[in-house]
């Protein structure tokens, strides 16, 4: 990638190094708080664990985390100063699309940390991988996953990072377009079944917006690079449902797909990216 010449956003929260103390405190359980603990006990991870809730005498009780030290803002070192810079060519991009669309682009939060942190979907661990949190509209990510894709799931090399961010951002501009919250309404008066095929759409919509995305960047700032797609597209693969199944478990179930299979993740990836167009994105209606 060619980000030489791309400046860094300055809304990078850096926490890394940040000791959290808690607390306890009594809160209703949220349907972002219950999505997050699935894509948990998907990865055989105790969802009580990662969210920080526990039950006392019959009530979910909420561990709260705070910062023990003040975050540090901004980029310290070469790994965080790329993804601010992923990040800041993500905000002028959306910002430009967001533009034509006549509306205003919000732009998201970056938060780094190490190990564990907390949001306002719960107790975010690094075991989750990144993820997006609409309720305070930030995106999280352990660094260390980066060398997870390149490692465990054979996807390296600066996009397939980048795509990951990009999916990620997606996300954010699915809920400022409002299309997070129809599919949670649709999911809280839908079977099991029926509320994961909903949540296969909105992933696979979220990797058709990176590649929105990484079209536009390219056109704009001509950051791609030769062999760039391909790394994208193998992390897309990589992160698929069925692939993440046969690792884990050694079998694929269909029907608890909850992001989509491989092929379709690198399918719509491929999408947006011919596209370039949040039209080509209707995940929904195909």
């Amino acid at each position: 990638m060619r980000l030489e010449d791309e400046s860094e956003s300055t809304n990078v929260e850096d926490r890394r190094g940040s000791g959290p103390a808690t607390g306890f405190g009594k809160r209703k359980l949220g349907i972002w708080a219950i999505v997050i603990a699935l894509v948990a006990a998907y990865f055989g991870i105790d969802p009580r664990l990662i969210l920080g809730f526990l039950s006392v005498g019959g009530q979910v009780v909420e561990q709260h985390s705070t910062a023990a030290t003040p975050a540090r803002p901004g980029p310290k070192d070469e790994a965080s100063i790329f993804v601010a810079k992923v990040l800041g060519n993500t905000e002028r991009v959306w910002e430009q699309i967001f533009d034509e669309l006549g509306a205003r682009y919000s732009k998201p939060a970056l938060v780094l940390y190490t190990g564990a942190t907390p949001s306002a979907c719960g107790l975010g661990q690094g075991a989750m991988g990144p993820f997006y949190c609409p309720l305070d509209q930030k995106v999280y990510v352990d660094l260390r996953f980066f060398d997870e894709l390149q490692h465990r799931y054979g996807a390296p090399g600066d996009f397939a990072r980048a795509y990951v961010l990009a999916h990620e951002v997606g996300h954010h501009v699915q809920k400022l377009l409002g299309i997070s919250e129809k599919v949670q309404s649709l999911q809280q008066r839908s079977g099991e079944a029926q509320a994961n095929q909903l949540s296969v759409r909105l992933e696979l919509q979220a990797d058709c917006l990176a590649g929105v995305w990484a079209n536009r960047a390219h056109e704009l700032r001509n950051i791609l690079e030769p062999g760039d797609i391909e790394d994208g597209l193998r992390a897309a693969a990589a992160v698929g449902d069925d692939t993440l199944q046969r690792r884990t478990q050694g079998y694929v179930v269909p029907e608890s797909f909850t992001h989509g299979s491989s092929a379709d993740r690198a399918k719509w990836f491929r999408l947006g990216l011919k596209e370039g167009r949040l039209q080509a994105c209707d995940t929904f209606g195909r």
